[in-house]
């Protein structure tokens, strides 16, 4: 690659060890997306490259700067987000934890931030370790602690239990939590154990199957209804007409993964069907490309996705 013009760009050490990244990593992503080439003669970066390309792998690395100047950690994903946030020329969307902003890691999750920011009704469509649930309960916990809400409801179809929880023994909240597990852990990595408590005591956190939203009205709430695939039409409808007064809602799933009987009768896809394109409502989707798993989660679900599409034997 020719040097062309070139620039200089001082950084203070350890914003340097994270823009070159481990064995230089970080800085070949940079310099593969805009086609520049990137030094580090010391005290900074040097950038040669056509002026555009300059330009724009500037702003990746002052982004990328400026979560080191946060005392925010930089992974490959962040990097990533910093490149299409350069490229669009739009901010990174964030939202907040007990740990500093929650901020997007891929394109698609920023895109759901800015959904969950200007909706009252977001539907997030997408495979597992996407964040969308993770994302809507660090956006709903702000949304707590800020006051616009006064309390965070999370519900989902409890699958496995068929719904029949009164068979189970113990109080409602032995009953479960079994199936709620993977929220308290994001409730939990965003509030910290001790806030999430004291909150869940004074009842503003609640976390229950559908089942118990029937004849409720949720006002001044954010609610999210988790594993979405799996409600019926009619379950769907019933959580749906919950919304009160200044209360929003998150709705997530997989529609490739509905565990119900008969997957037809999933009320997550009729529900986009109905209502994608009504004033007030956006649509969320994501692909393989935002999961921020192992990076090995994401071949897996490209390879069930591919098996799924060839034709029976």
């Amino acid at each position: 690659m020719s040097r062309g013009p070139s620039e200089f760009l001082p950084l203070g050490d350890e914003a340097l060890r994270v823009v070159a990244g481990p064995a230089g990593r970080h800085a070949a992503l940079i310099e593969d997306a805009f086609h520049v080439l990137i030094e580090t003669p010391g005290g900074g970066v040097a950038l040669s490259g056509e002026a555009k390309a300059r330009r724009s792998a500037r702003q990746a690395i002052e982004f990328l700067a400026g979560r080191v100047a946060s005392r925010l950690e930089v992974t490959p994903a962040d990097v990533r987000v910093a490149i299409d946030q350069a490229r669009s020329g739009g901010p990174a969307a964030s939202s907040a934890s007990r740990r500093g902003p929650v901020a997007a890691k891929t394109a698609g999750q920023a895109r759901y931030l800015d959904a969950l920011a200007g909706h009252d009704l977001v539907f997030a469509l997408g495979p597992a370790g996407t964040g969308k649930t993770f994302l809507a309960v660090a956006h709903g916990a702000s949304l707590l602690r800020s006051g616009v809400v006064e309390r965070l409801v999370v519900t989902r179809p409890a699958v496995e239990a068929g719904e029949r929880l009164g068979f189970l023994p113990g109080d409602l909240t032995e009953k479960v939590d079994p199936y709620m597990a993977p929220v308290w852990e994001a409730m939990t990595d965003i509030l910290g154990a001790e806030s999430l408590r004291r909150r869940r005591d004074r009842g503003e956190i609640e976390v229950a199957p559908i089942a118990f939203m029937r004849g409720r009205t949720l006002s001044h709430a954010f609610v999210i209804v988790d594993e979405a695939q799996n409600t019926s039409r009619l379950q769907m409808k019933m959580v749906l007409t919950r919304l009160g007064e200044g209360s929003q809602m998150a709705v997530t799933g997989d529609p490739s993964q509905v565990d119900l009987l008969n997957p037809a009768e999933s009320g997550l896809a009729h529900a986009v069907s109905l209502l994608q394109g009504m004033e007030g409502v956006s649509v969320a989707h994501f692909s393989v490309a935002d999961v921020v798993r192992h990076p090995l989660v994401g071949r897996i679900v490209e390879a069930y996705e591919a098996d799924k599409a060839r034709p029976p034997l």
